[in-house]
């Protein structure tokens, strides 16, 4: 009554508070405007957490001059008149599962690249092959440009035909020597995170990596690859029962070689 203490109506029972009226406070311990539903159950939140302003013209000004003077390598970002600013960001490609590409077709020209021609749709044929491990792909991007638009844009640039889906941007950190990896949501903006941590690679670094999500979202996967699925699971679990069908032949084999030797033998 006089803390408007809340808690969830199974808790009730367990609630101990050390009330400056014990009495009236305990016979008036939750009442039901107090209670919430159980903690298994969706409540709305009434209060939304506050969302940090979006920084101001000027203050971005201010951090472009503060990252550009810490440039090394002339690739400086550049504020528009609009706001919006372009810079440069490094991907780095550390796919363990193979990719799949157009067959036949040839390394994407400067014409190619300017008049926007998509090579992977002048074929249907299709082959895979493994990306070298942690290649390196420099993207000029915007202030605009989200982590979903980074994926396609790396898949284009090396004709991959794979579903985006597949695939998730992390963003690589370093502390007290240790390696730490977080994925980063598909409406986040690289480059704004590239502009807070510096250009600094050691600090902040993008990774382009299979897309775990615990959930394997097979409808992203074509039917080849999907029958190729089939046929490495079939080929593990004949090799699991051989192994099985081993394991236990050796132990028939040692109990009849016991029994064997135990013939004859008194007990």
């Amino acid at each position: 009554a006089d803390c408007r203490y809340t808690c969830h109506q199974e808790c009730r029972s367990l609630i101990q508070l050390d009330c400056r009226r014990p009495g009236q406070c305990q016979s008036q311990l939750s009442p039901e405007s107090t209670l919430v539903p159980a903690c298994g159950q969706n409540v709305t939140q009434t209060v939304e957490e506050e969302k940090p302003e979006p920084p101001t013209i000027q203050e971005i000004k201010q951090k472009i001059e503060k990252y550009n003077a810490k440039v090394t390598n002339c690739l400086l970002m550049k504020l528009n008149e609009d706001g919006t600013y372009t810079g440069f960001i490094k991907v780095h490609l550390k796919l363990r599962r193979p990719v799949t590409v157009p067959a036949g077709i040839r390394p994407q020209s400067i014409y190619d690249a300017l008049k926007e021609v998509n090579l992977a749709e002048m074929t249907d044929k299709r082959t895979s092959f493994y990306l070298p491990l942690d290649a390196i792909k420099q993207l000029h991007i915007s202030s605009t440009t989200t982590v979903s638009e980074v994926i396609q844009g790396l898949l284009k640039k090396f004709m991959v035909v794979d579903n985006p889906q597949k695939f998730a941007l992390f963003k690589e950190m370093r502390k007290d020597g240790q390696v730490l990896f977080q994925k980063l949501p598909l409406t986040e903006y690289p480059l704004y995170l590239r502009l807070l941590a510096g250009p600094d690679t050691d600090v902040l670094s993008f990774v382009l990596k299979e897309n775990e999500t615990g959930e394997v979202e097979w409808d992203a996967f074509s039917i080849p690859e999907l029958q190729n699925f089939l046929m490495i699971l079939d080929k593990e679990e004949k090799d699991k029962i051989q192994q099985v069908h081993r394991k236990y032949e050796r132990f028939k084999q040692r109990l009849q070689q016991t029994l064997k030797e135990a013939r004859g033998k008194p007990g």
